[in-house]
């Protein structure tokens, strides 16, 4: 199934994305409003949520709603860097050794058609295409041959970065987690429709000039992996999402550099999912000015 999480007159709830439809959960008490209840519900929320799907009744035209982030505010949000052997050529840093995580903070999440905010402190805000995978099962110390049973479903992230800022730290977390620099969608599909998470395509567009096209074969450390390296350390959690690295074409490494502006729109496309598309706009002055 495409599950997403979405707003229809004022309300935001847990649907199923059928062709040009949204499957409306409302008012149905064995489907939990948002993402994270729905996932922490397991087999019993799926299982409703198809029963929901054949009544081919409760439906929206998909047009007429607004989509959110999947998981609009996941209890973790890590990214892993260098992860493309042709990302880190073109960097021109060493492979490492062990995968190379950050957090990216939650408020950074937006959702599908939400607009990228260009911070007024940079001009160097660049994009990374990237695959997303979502954790559905609260574990620990998970195996790489088990650790597909643990993610629910996968979706599409724009690892938006501000590039000075992120290199002022070891850590990159300021650099990548300004207010909607966390793009995420349009929605998450089950694993089971995926089948291979590492035979996918990858495209980023930048209005009309492909920026980025690879496969997730070419990842070094696979989702598998992450999850039982990540697992060593950390509960992982229901909702927890984990983005898996971007491929070469990023804005930072092109002559002239490649940024993002405002008035342009970055798509990135991933087989099986679909497409994430996000405007550029100006930084807006503050929404919450200090009085």
């Amino acid at each position: 199934m495409k599950l997403a999480t979405f707003t229809f007159k004022g309300k935001t709830r847990v649907g199923a994305v059928v062709g040009d439809w949204i499957v409306d959960s409302l008012g149905v008490k064995t489907i939990p409003e948002d993402m994270i209840g729905f996932l922490e519900g397991g087999a019993s929320s799926i299982d409703a949520m198809q029963q929901l799907v054949a009544k081919n009744t409760q439906r929206i035209a998909l047009a007429d709603v607004i989509l959110q982030a999947p998981v609009p505010r996941p209890r973790k949000f890590l990214g892993v860097g260098l992860n493309y052997a042709d990302h880190i050529d073109e960097t021109e840093l060493e492979k490492p050794e062990y995968p190379t995580f950050f957090t990216k903070q939650s408020s950074c999440v937006i959702g599908q058609g939400a607009a990228i905010h260009r911070p007024k402190v940079s001009e160097k805000l660049d994009y990374e295409g990237e695959l997303a995978f979502v954790i559905g099962k609260r574990c620990r110390h998970v195996a790489v041959d088990k650790a597909h049973e643990v993610i629910a479903g996968y979706t599409i992230a724009n690892d938006v970065s501000v590039r000075d800022w992120q290199f002022r730290s070891a850590t990159w977390t300021l650099g990548k987690s300004f207010d909607t620099h966390g793009p995420l969608g349009p929605w998450l599909v089950t694993s089971d429709e995926i089948g291979d998470p590492h035979q996918l395509a990858l495209e980023t567009w930048l209005d009309d000039e492909k920026r980025q096209s690879s496969n997730t074969r070419h990842m070094i450390f696979n989702c598998f992996e992450m999850i039982a390296y990540l697992t060593q350390a950390m509960m992982l959690e229901p909702g927890d999402v984990i983005t898996t690295g971007t491929p070469a074409g990023v804005g930072v490494k092109m002559k002239p550099r490649g940024y993002m502006k405002p008035g342009q729109t970055v798509r990135v496309s991933i087989e099986k999912i679909g497409t994430l598309i996000n405007p550029v706009i100006a930084e807006p002055d503050s929404i919450f000015p200090v009085e």
